[in-house]
């Protein structure tokens, strides 16, 4: 009839709905007329949808793994093969930390540096770049620039651009100049002591040279937390190490006793969580040790890489469940942001600040470690009035 919709359309377009479940999360976003809490603004991510409720979960998982890193491990649970000498971390969980050597070269140092200050990682990978960017930081500075500044241009002036980084060339001739005594010294402890150096012995010797509290590697080796970089000659160290080999060759870097090493620190762990930002070799490397265990029990990727042309490094964590590089009943979460880690490690991070301040007894147990007051007075100079 002319004064009737027809019934097929008004079928479809009207068609009634099941109930949801009434536990269901409904999506509603942080109101700022409360003030600026930030436990509420990260708790509110769950319920705001999108990569945001995915980053409310990312949360929600390395929440697990400090609740769990935090818990005593009993003396018969072992945590070390005692024929061998191999160890892992003396905590409930063992966090693995990866990350690319864009973030080291961004203002996410200082977050990473400040995980390693205060000892709230156990295990630590990443690219040849991602070591080197630290020690250059320390020798000289990086600046921002813009992702169109034309690389002809850049090159004839001695700029080299990452992303919207600008970093001159002078950069590393500072860190060549650094770099090489202590080459020259470590081949002369492999050839008069024997020293047999690996990736990570070369960063943790690194790190006390550069003896810079703005490092990473300084806190790491101050913190006795190994790193490892499986393919270090893959960038300008490399390329010192190569031009070492001209004018005082010798100089030899064992992987093999590097593999043995992260492995075993998957294995002997009582728990183990992945925090992974970005992709590639990290994120491999991390969760290959981990399969050494039939998988790690919690896992974070964040990463822009898409899984449809097979990578690794686009690849959900589901793919990783089927290597067995993550446990089967783990939940783990993928988190695809296009303000990819740069952002999403700082909130992370902010993870950290927001746990000291919800449990009590978290924050005794940081309390009574001289090496993380700073924690807990950061936390509450900056909680909300009305979260305590």
């Amino acid at each position: 009839m002319a004064d009737q919709a027809p019934s097929v359309a008004m079928e479809a377009v009207l068609k009634p709905s099941c109930d949801l479940p009434e536990d269901m999360p409904k999506i509603r976003g942080y109101d700022f007329n409360q003030g600026v809490d930030l436990q509420a603004v990260l708790k509110s991510y769950l319920t705001t949808g999108f990569q945001a409720s995915r980053l409310g979960l990312a949360i929600q998982e390395i929440n697990q793994m400090i609740e769990k890193r935090l818990e005593p491990v009993e003396a018969d649970e072992g945590n070390e093969n005692k024929e061998s000498g191999e160890t892992s971390s003396k905590s409930g969980c063992t966090i693995f930390l990866g990350y690319t050597s864009n973030l080291i070269s961004s203002g996410v140092r200082e977050s990473i540096r400040y995980l390693a200050e205060h000892k709230m990682v156990d295990v630590i990978v990443t690219t040849a770049g991602g070591i080197e960017e630290d020690f250059i930081k320390c020798l000289a500075h990086t600046y921002l620039g813009d992702f169109s500044l034309p690389g002809k241009d850049l090159r004839q002036r001695g700029i080299n651009r990452i992303g919207n980084l600008l970093v001159p060339n002078d950069n590393y001739c500072k860190f060549e100049d650094w770099l090489m005594p202590i080459l020259d010294q470590m081949l002369l402890e492999q050839n008069t002591e024997g020293t047999r150096w690996t990736p990570s012995k070369m960063i943790h010797r690194l790190g006390k040279e550069i003896n810079n509290t703005d490092s990473v590697y300084y806190w790491a080796y101050k913190n006795n937390i190994p790193v490892f970089s499986p393919a270090l000659t893959d960038g300008s160290l490399g390329d010192m190490i190569y031009f070492h080999s001209f004018r005082n060759p010798g100089l030899v870097l064992d992987i093999v006793e590097d593999i043995r090493k992260i492995n075993s620190q998957a294995v002997f762990a009582k728990r183990t969580g992945m925090i992974i930002l970005g992709g590639g070799l990290v994120k491999h490397h991390i969760a290959n040790a981990n399969l050494m265990r039939n998988g790690a029990d919690y896992a974070v990727f964040v990463n822009t890489g898409q899984e449809f042309d097979g990578s690794d490094s686009g690849a959900r964590p589901d793919e990783a469940v089927s290597w067995g590089k993550i446990r089967t009943d783990a939940k783990p979460v993928k988190v695809s942001i296009f303000i990819p880690a740069v952002l999403a490690m700082s909130v992370l991070c902010s993870t950290y600040y927001s746990y000291v301040l919800r449990y009590p007894f978290i924050r005794s147990y940081f309390e009574m470690s001289s090496l993380s007051h700073n924690i807990v007075d950061w936390c509450l100079s900056h909680s909300h009035p009305a979260s305590g």
